[in-house]
């Protein structure tokens, strides 16, 4: 073998040894760009995306729970609605037995009736005391003339003594009849005096109790406060009721919202109007709701709890806190993909504006809820309590 041919195994290896450190340079700055690269990217995403946000899935439904009870006593004839129906406000669920309600209302109707003509008459009365009091004055007027006629004739012996003495005792007795038939008619006029017939006190007051057996005949009849759907239906035909008892409950689905569960330490930078995303498990990622913070809790969620951590006593473990956070839900996303009250979500809170309160600065204007439905029914109690006294009138003041 020449020496040309010994030398060419040495040149392959020195090539080889000179091309792999190249190759692992250039393998190790491959990694380390990529290495970079994610770095950079993940702060970004952080400065921008995750530090801007504030997530939990310890989020739930919340919504109004309207407990349907009795107002007055009575026992169940009939039950109008059951567990996952529609009922609008207004609308009757269940049904008392209503004999008793209907005597008593009976007897409140011809009580206020005899009221509107017991004012009448002494109406009447005060009249007719007014006309004897004129009678005394015309009776007295006419005996103090008549003595006035004779006085001269006494003072002239025309006439006897004892004639005058006759006359000066009518006159005061006519005076005294008088003042009895003036105490009489002031008292007649007490009654009746500053006052039209429906006005009357003994009339308002017949009034009141006709309206009070009315309203009670009524609420035989449970309507629905607000409209929603029944749950947790209890009342059975024959039960006995009392004012209180629990009969079902209304949830009015079309205004709920979310009470998320933040962390301690994630409510730094949270406040009132931030907005919020929203995936409910039901429909998991295909819809998404929005919503905004109007709201954070008072206390954590142990600090209301019906037996509170005493953390001041015996060994001591720290657990993370969490404190509830209230956000509002669109009605019109409600209406296309409706919720229900309890079930579970993932929020996402936008937390780039942080420059809002976190406690409400001032108290609420609007009723947070409320029903017009009771009002209608003392609408209505009035309205028939006018018809008896109008029917109960003269004819010339209807």
């Amino acid at each position: 073998m020449s020496a040309t041919d010994a030398d060419k195994p040495a040149a392959n290896e020195s090539g080889l040894a000179a091309k792999n450190p190249a190759k692992r340079r250039r393998a190790l700055l491959i990694v380390a760009a990529v290495f970079i690269l994610v770095a950079l990217i993940w702060i970004a995403l952080w400065m921008f995306v995750f530090s801007r946000r504030e997530k939990t899935d310890n989020a739930y439904v919340g919504g109004n729970q309207v407990t349907i009870s009795a107002q007055v006593p009575g026992t169940v004839v009939a039950i109008m609605a059951d567990d996952t129906q529609r009922v609008e406000a207004g609308q009757v669920l269940v049904r008392l037995d209503p004999t008793d309600a209907q005597v008593r209302l009976a007897q409140a109707r011809s009580a206020l009736a005899q009221a509107v003509r017991g004012v009448r008459q002494q109406t009447s009365s005060a009249s007719s005391a007014d006309a004897q009091v004129a009678a005394r004055k015309l009776e007295l007027a006419k005996l103090e003339a008549d003595l006035k006629r004779h006085l001269p004739l006494l003072a002239a012996h025309a006439e006897s003594p004892e004639i005058v003495q006759h006359l000066r005792d009518g006159v005061a007795q006519a005076r005294a009849a008088l003042e009895a038939a003036q105490a009489q008619a002031a008292a007649a006029h007490a009654a009746v005096e500053g006052t039209d017939v429906a006005d009357n006190p003994a009339v308002l007051q017949a009034r009141a109790n006709f309206r009070a057996a009315w309203i009670a005949a009524q609420r035989n009849a449970i309507l629905a406060p607000v409209s929603g759907y029944v749950a947790q239906r209890s009342v059975q035909l024959g039960n006995s009721v009392q004012p209180g008892q629990q009969l079902m409950t209304v949830v009015p689905l079309h205004d709920l919202w979310i009470d998320a569960n933040f962390k301690e330490s994630q409510l730094q930078h949270i406040r009132i109007g931030q907005p919020a995303t929203i995936e409910a498990d039901i429909y998991g990622g295909d819809v998404e709701y929005h919503g905004k913070v109007i709201g954070l809790g008072a206390g954590t969620g142990s600090a209301f709890s019906l037996l509170p951590a005493q953390n001041a006593t015996g060994n001591w473990i720290k657990v993370v806190q969490r404190v509830p956070v209230r956000i509002a839900l669109d009605d019109r996303e409600l209406d296309k993909h409706p919720l229900r009250v309890g079930l579970s979500t993932e929020v996402t809170i936008d937390i780039t504006d942080d420059t809002g309160p976190m406690l409400a600065r001032a108290p609420a204007q609007q009723p947070v809820a409320e029903t017009t439905v009771y009002d209608r029914m003392m609408d209505k109690a009035d309205q028939e309590a006018q018809r008896i006294i109008q029917a109960n009138l003269p004819r010339a003041a209807r």
